[in-house]
């Protein structure tokens, strides 16, 4: 391609962005935004994006997936069918046909998957399987952020797993799981698994795989000795010993003004962990039914997490309640604690039950409770997870000290089970002749995330510095000045490069020397040739690695200095994936047990 006739501008300033990878996507010209959380992929961005959908499909492929295309528009029979109509929030797109039909835009494909398999499967002789599609989905975020990091439309490679039973899931789970690892190392993206939240998509376990960034926008909590992972979200620490105390009697205590934790610690003479914090929340468990009002109960010197929360009410929409709200439920803003409220639904963090005589809220203003216990105070509360787990805690696994660190999700995998399949009458005759559930796995990938995860990782203050795997081109060539000499010997190193195979992108343009390299750094290719003078008079061109020194090679010499830099990129790229995955097969057996 040449320069002069690309479609798409580099922009010498830098774009509003929270993340190197937006700004310099942007700049770079790979990508223009439309509107919040919608971008148009110009011709570099293009390039990239098929090169990861190359490495997708040879990845899947090479575990037995098969190459499907589902609708991005869904009737929404299927999704009411499932339950997730009524459990999904506004994410989901829903919209009426001309004929008053319930229509959805895809956001993911398990009912549509489901609901194939219903059809296409019959025998166990039917399975397993894996499908897998490079698809649009829209979800209407109600916050995008990072560029191509959290988008509203973006692609998907979204994979499916069909199994006669929970083995064939485990089996599928895994190759996922080391596949996963191969398809980020491949577009030099570094990575770590952890346990997640199964959200909207349910079943029984979840791992998110991450790249560590400061950048991120998830939490993630790491146990060094004993290889312990999972997002804050789900991650849980080891719990303190049952306290042996006696329950004492009920106590009301005068606090006014105090209406914090530090308040009312530094008012009663205790520590925050022996305050039984309430935290009032209005949860919306389903759009056809009403909300109401959820206590949420952790120690004082922790915090609501709210994914646990949600699991732990059915949530679909959850925001604090006002003080009106816990008013007309017989509480007060400040003091409450579920004593003498037996209508209000309650959730308490597992910790507090094996904690005695802690202070908790009276239930009306200027006033508390010493000796609040949660057995005998509040015995309808359910105990359950609830607190966001801090880095120092104690590991559940091994009780080591956990680290806190940030990261941005690369893609995930979960193990759904039966429940679409039940949904959709996705069964199977096995050998007896009995009907059976499909069993169920869904993997997901974003593609744009990739692409911001890999220029993350590869960038300078001068540009994008992307790996070959993924780069639009593999050569920048750039012609310096109008010397004819320089311009015969640029189109001819354009021409045989082209004729070798070899993705070249020739700056032909009639522009400063300045302004080529400057755009040459900024868009990223791995390798650079520059054809100029100065380099004649040297003998013939310069060539430099993106992050390299430039040297000179003969004219004569050219074309196969060109291959053989670009077969030692390779070679180094091979190498450094091989030594990404090399743990793979014991980190997959250690972290989702038996075989891999």
């Amino acid at each position: 391609m040449r320069a002069t006739q690309l479609f798409g501008n580099t922009l010498r300033s830098a774009p509003d962005g929270e993340l190197a990878s937006h700004q310099l996507l942007l700049r770079a010209g790979y990508l223009q935004q439309l509107a919040a959380g919608i971008f148009s992929l110009l011709p570099l961005g293009t390039r990239s994006m098929e090169k990861i959908r190359r490495i997708l499909r040879e990845e899947m492929d090479a575990i037995g997936g098969q190459e499907i295309s589902m609708p991005v528009v869904h009737p929404g029979e299927l999704w009411q069918r499932s339950g997730r109509w009524q459990k999904i929030d506004q994410t989901l797109v829903r919209f009426q046909d001309r004929r008053g039909r319930d229509m959805a835009l895809a956001m993911t494909h398990e009912e549509v998957v489901a609901d194939l398999t219903a059809t296409q499967v019959s025998s166990y002789r039917d399975l397993p399987r894996i499908v897998y599609q490079i698809q649009t989905k829209f979800r209407d975020e109600p916050r995008s952020r990072g560029g191509l990091i959290r988008t509203r439309e973006f692609v998907m490679k979204d994979a499916y797993s069909l199994d006669r039973d929970q083995a064939g899931l485990q089996r599928a789970y895994r190759e996922h799981f080391k596949a996963y690892f191969r398809i980020a190392a491949r577009a030099g993206i570094p990575v770590a698994a952890v346990l997640s939240d199964v959200g909207m998509m349910g079943g029984g376990m979840a791992h998110e795989f991450m790249y560590l960034s400061g950048a991120g926008e998830d939490t993630l909590l790491f146990c060094p000795a004993c290889g312990y992972a999972a997002n804050q979200e789900v991650a849980e620490a080891h719990l303190p010993d049952e306290e042996p105390a006696p329950a004492l009697p009920l106590e009301e205590v005068e606090t006014p003004g105090s209406t914090t934790v530090a308040e009312v610690a530094s008012a009663l003479g205790v520590e925050p962990s022996r305050i039984a914090k309430t935290v009032a929340y209005w949860v919306e468990a389903a759009r056809d039914r009403p909300g109401q009002l959820v206590m949420a109960l952790v120690p004082g010197d922790s915090e609501v997490n709210l994914a646990k929360l949600r699991n732990a009410t059915g949530a679909i929409e959850l925001r604090p309640a006002t003080a009106e709200e816990i008013a007309a439920q017989g509480g007060a803003a400040g003091y409450m604690s579920p004593v003498g409220l037996p209508g209000v639904s309650v959730v308490a963090d597992q910790a507090l039950g094996r904690r005695r005589n802690l202070v908790a809220g009276a239930n009306r203003e200027g006033w508390h409770l010493r000796n609040f216990n949660l057995e005998r105070d509040a015995p309808e509360a359910g105990l359950v997870p609830l607190v966001s787990v801090q880095a120092g805690e104690a590991c559940v696994n091994c009780g080591g000290p956990l680290e806190l660190r940030r990261g941005i999700e690369f893609g995930n995998i979960f193990q759904l089970g039966t429940d679409y399949s039940r949904a959709m009458g996705a069964t199977y005759t096995d050998e007896a002749g009995q009907d059976q559930m499909v069993v169920m796995g869904s993997y997901g990938i974003g593609l744009g995330r990739m692409l911001a995860c890999s220029a993350e990782e590869h960038h300078d203050a001068r540009g994008l510095a992307l790996p070959i795997s993924i780069a639009p081109y593999a050569v920048a060539l750039i012609s310096v000045g109008i010397d004819p000499e320089v311009v015969e010997l640029a189109d001819s190193v354009y021409r045989d490069l082209s004729a070798r195979g070899v993705e070249v992108l020739y700056d032909d343009r009639d522009l400063s020397p300045g302004v080529k390299f400057a755009d040459s750094d900024l868009r990223g290719m791995p390798l650079r040739v520059t054809v100029s003078p100065r380099s004649l008079k040297a003998g013939g061109a310069e060539l430099k690695r993106r992050s390299g020194e430039p040297f000179i090679v003969s004219q004569d010499q050219l074309t196969s200095a060109v291959l053989e830099e670009l077969r030692l990129l390779e070679q180094e790229l091979e190498g450094w994936v091989r030594r990404q995955t090399e743990g793979v097969e014991k980190l997959a057996a250690a972290t989702l047990g038996g075989r891999s």
